[in-house]
């Protein structure tokens, strides 16, 4: 895939994705953005979208190259510094973004290796599984920039983001599946307390709800566990 091709997709699903798990854009569109590149379209238990490359598996895969994890803001996304009126400054955006990509990065290390099946390394190899994941339309209700003062924020939600992943072979650099999820926090239906510690528990929790279904893909193709 070359960067212009990758750029249309991103750009696409996160202008078409809704704040449910429907698209607002038609099926043969989606269709076309997922599978351009030859792939189908797939079931995978708690992903919105999964394609994968016919005939490919992840049987021959047992290490894992995770490369750095991308992170972008929804469009409508234009926050106040919690407790103010006060745009967040552009450092403070940069922070929340960094700060979330290697809350995904790490929690996609720490599943990956939890049963010390599989390895995440740097290099590519025949046994290799490269892992990209982007992060699209994150929005955080009540970002926490550690501003000093007595305010608090209260929300239902602490935000949302969606997962744009593509497995790749390492060696050939052949794509074998791509997915796209969107995530909310956790809402309890009722006021609660927003934030840094809070937002970056429910980010985490999704994170490693994505790395889960990705070891338990891979355990599948090596015959771990329950079929």
């Amino acid at each position: 895939m070359n960067m212009n091709q990758l750029a249309r997709i991103v750009s696409f699903l996160a202008s078409t994705l809704l704040l449910t798990s429907a698209y607002a854009a038609s099926k043969a569109d989606l269709d076309k953005a997922m599978s351009y590149d030859g792939l189908e379209k797939i079931n995978v238990k708690g992903i919105d979208l999964a394609y994968a490359r016919p005939g490919a598996t992840l049987a021959g895969y047992n290490r894992v190259k995770l490369e750095p994890v991308e992170v972008a803001f929804s469009k409508n996304w234009d926050p106040t510094r919690t407790g103010s009126r006060f745009k967040i400054s552009a450092d403070e955006r940069e922070n929340i973004r960094t700060g979330v990509a290697k809350i995904v990065y790490d929690e996609f290390v720490r599943e990956i290796q939890a049963k010390s099946t599989y390895k995440v390394v740097d290099e590519s190899g025949p046994d290799v599984l490269r892992v990209k994941a982007r992060i699209i339309n994150l929005y955080v209700n009540a970002p926490d920039t550690g501003t000093v003062g007595r305010s608090r924020t209260f929300t239902v939600s602490a935000g949302e983001m969606t997962l744009l992943a593509e497995l790749f072979d390492s060696e050939t650099g052949q794509v074998l599946a791509r997915i796209v999820d969107r995530r909310e926090a956790r809402s309890t239906g009722m006021l609660t307390l927003s934030n840094s510690v809070v937002n970056a528990g429910e980010a985490r929790d999704i994170a490693s709800g994505w790395a889960r279904i990705l070891r338990n893909g891979l355990d599948k193709a090596h015959g771990i566990g329950k079929k």
